[in-house]
Parts: structure tokens; sequence; C-alpha cells
């Protein structure tokens, strides 16, 4: 029999947007509780710790702002403040409901994430809001309405994510809403896309002489149920609710990106996982920097200004990570015969070039000196005096960056790790703290 029904209802036959390696470490470990015996998994073996216990922070509410009101009557708020700054924590797997603020047994919740969003924006001696993300994803029900609030509270005030070091599926359908995305030379963001988990218990019914009656009315009630095999027709309608999702998904991103990233390239990455400078070449973030001495730059920004902007089922990545949106070839794979010529960068025609007026062909410029420098960083040459005379677009060289990343990649593996023992104070809120206090 099926024991821990809430979990395994959260995890089972619902769409997740988690990393698949997480998925499977929290299996391992959970899984002979909740079906009560042994399981087995096709593919990816990980390794998981056991669960650990932590005590529920301050509980919230999905509607209404009484933690807010309540939070000013106790004189204080839900969480961290640095200089006017608020830094609201998205760590660990993420989930709908849970009326609490904060991580709780590697859990956070959409619901509590937009309580503290809330009272950030409630309170006017918060100046900006500081995203302080690590999370591997979680589930899809409630991510993209918090995506929204997201989007919506940086017309009030800054909104800036600090990724340290993973933002990956729904962690990044959050992150892309902020203004910026910062992220350190090891950080990873990406993954979108969505999974599905089902259970299949019949063979182990079997063996122990245990059949199950399913009496239902309605022809497709009891589809993708765990006591029987899942159909391939029911398989199919899955799939396209997932491809949907990841539709979704693709747009929110791009709402949240503007120019820096559209829908069409948000669903060309096919889920793949970029890091450091090759998800700002991507469009999937904007920096790489040490998380804390670029949260400690946007603390000490004058009050009102703010860092300009740059140009049931889990959201889940896979567990490896890629330089471009192209699948890189196998490592084991024979060179072709007639390898096809690289594509030149467009080049801009010349009658385009003189309508530019003389600002933004030096925008331009820099631009392109500024894409020639990071592309040395990442190992790959290019001859900006050469790009310049040749009229070769900022766009055209970053698409050449990554095909020529994605042509030599050797993507190592993302494994998941457990979570810690207790909770820690975040490196970014600690290293503000001790900056302030030697001041």
């Amino acid at each position: 029999m099926m024991h821990h029904m809430q979990i395994a209802q959260r995890v089972f036959n619902t769409p997740l947007m988690v990393d698949p390696a997480k998925a499977l470490a929290f299996i391992t470990g959970l899984g002979p509780r909740i079906t009560g015996q042994d399981i087995t998994f096709q593919g990816l073996e990980v390794e998981a710790a056991d669960p650990n216990a932590a005590a529920l922070p301050a509980r919230s509410s999905l509607f209404g702002d009484d933690l807010a009101r309540r939070q000013a009557q106790c004189g204080g708020q839900p969480f961290a403040v640095v200089n006017g700054i608020a830094v609201i924590e998205i760590a660990g797997t993420l989930v709908h409901r849970g009326t609490w603020i904060g991580q709780s047994s590697g859990l956070t919740s959409y619901e509590g994430i937009a309580a503290q969003l809330q009272a950030a924006l409630s309170d006017p001696a918060i100046r900006g809001i500081a995203l302080d993300i690590d999370s591997f994803g979680g589930e899809v029900a409630g991510a993209f309405d918090l995506a929204d609030r997201i989007r919506a509270a940086r017309q009030v005030k800054p909104v800036q994510a600090f990724v340290a070091d993973h933002a990956l599926s729904a962690g990044y359908a959050l992150a892309s809403q902020a203004d910026r995305i910062i992220l350190p030379r090891t950080g990873t963001v990406g993954s979108i896309g969505v999974v599905a988990m089902h259970s299949d218990m019949s063979g182990a019914l079997d063996r122990q002489g245990i059949a199950v009656t399913l009496i239902h009315a309605g022809a497709r009630k009891v589809d993708a149920n765990p006591y029987q095999p899942l159909p391939e027709s029911v398989h199919a309608r899955i799939a396209g609710e997932l491809e949907d999702l990841r539709q979704l998904f693709a747009e929110t991103v791009a709402e949240g990106r503007g120019q820096r990233l559209d829908t069409l390239s948000a669903l060309g990455t096919e889920a793949a996982v970029f890091r450091g400078e090759a998800a700002v070449f991507a469009g999937l973030a904007d920096e790489v920097a040490d998380p804390v001495t670029a949260f400690r730059a946007f603390a000490a920004a004058p009050r009102g200004t703010s860092t300009p902007r740059g140009k049931g089922f889990l959201m889940t990545t896979t567990p490896e990570d890629h330089a471009a949106p192209t699948a890189a070839p196998a490592a084991d794979s024979a060179p072709a015969a007639n390898p096809a010529p690289e594509p030149e960068p467009a080049v801009t025609p010349p009658q385009e070039e003189a309508a530019l007026s003389p600002e933004a062909i030096r925008a331009e410029a820099a631009e392109v000196a500024q894409v020639c420098a990071q592309a040395a960083r990442l190992g790959v040459s290019i001859d900006a005096a050469d790009a310049l005379t040749r009229g070769i677009k900022p766009e055209a060289l970053r698409a050449k960056v990554l095909a020529d990343l994605a042509a030599r990649s050797d993507a190592a593996g993302i494994i998941a790790t457990a979570p810690a023992v207790t909770a820690k104070e975040s490196p970014i809120v600690a290293a503000a703290r001790k900056s302030a206090a030697s001041r």
C-alpha cells in the first residue's frame, strides 16, 4: 500500500520543474517510505542523504497581508534587511503551498516567497529586493503566478537575482523576472523544461500476491494510476501537457528577460543548463561576478537608483550543463567525413549602417568590443577590429561564440547535493553584515 500520500501526490503523475538528479536523490531517500518497498529507476543513479528535520519558521498566507501587519507590530521583518535591501531566500525544493516563511526541511514555498515580497513592497524603508537563489526547481503549480508577481514588483522597487550557485527550472523561472541576474563563474542557470514521473507498482504487487481493482466512473478517472503500467495513449497525453507547460515557461521567461531572451530562444535551449559566461552569452544572465561583491554594490547604490537593465508537474533540468542551446557531439563519436563549413556571422548591409546615428555606432562598437573580451575569457578568439570593419553585429558574434562552444563542449554532469543538516545564514547576508559592522 502507498504510504505518505501527501508526499506521493506531490511527486508522482504531476508536472515538476526540478533537476532530474535532484528528483532521483529525493526518491532514492524517501521512495521506500512513500511506497512501502524498494524502488528502481531507469537511467541515472543518484545517492541521497536522509531527510533532515527542521523547525517551522513564521507562517504565511496566500491571501491578505496579515504577515506584513503582524511583522510590523512585532517590529521585525520576515527577511534579512541589509542597508535597506530586503534579502529573500529562494533555496532548496520549491513547492506551491506551505504556510511558512523561508526554508523548512529543505523546502521553500511559493506562498512564503510571495508573502515576503508583499511585505518588502509595503515597507517604505525597503528600497530594493535581492533574491538569494540556490534551487534546482520544484513544482509547476504556483510558479508562474509568483513569477508574475516578481515581474510586477520590479516596477515598484528594483529587484536583482543573485545566484549562488543554482537557479534551475522553477528556480530560473523566478530569477528570470528580476531586473538583473548575477551568477558566479561556477553558477548555473536555465533548464527551461518540465518533467513528470510515473510509478508502476504492478510488478511489485504481483510478486506479493496483491490484486488491486479500480472501480471508477469516467473513462479517464484512473489514468496514470500506479497500479497498472502506463498506457501509450496516456503517456502521449501527458507529454503533450508537458510541452504546453514548456511553452508557458518560455513565454514567462521572455516576459521577464525582454530583448535579452525571447520565447523562441528560450525554447531553443531545449532545457539545457548554462554555466558562468556561457549563460551571459545565451541571454539567460546579465553578469558573471562574485554574488557577495555584486550584492554589496546593489546595497550601496543611492536610494531611488537601480542598476540599469541589460538588453501537479515539476519543471526540471537534465543532469548535464551546456555552453550553448545546440547539443554537443558525443565524446566518442567519430568526426564527420565532410564537416559542414561554419556559417559566417551576418554582416550589416551598408545602407542599414548608414542609417545609424554616430551615437548608435559608437555604442554598437563598444558592445562588439565587450563581446570579444568575454569570448576571450571563454577561450574563443575574435578579432574585434576585423568585426567592426566588416560591420558584424554583436548578436551575430554571440551566436558564433555559442556555436564554437557547442562544437567543443565537454560539459560535466551536475549532481544534486543533499540539503544541509541545519539552516545557515545566507553567505550574501553574512558578508554584507560583516562589511557593515567593520565600517
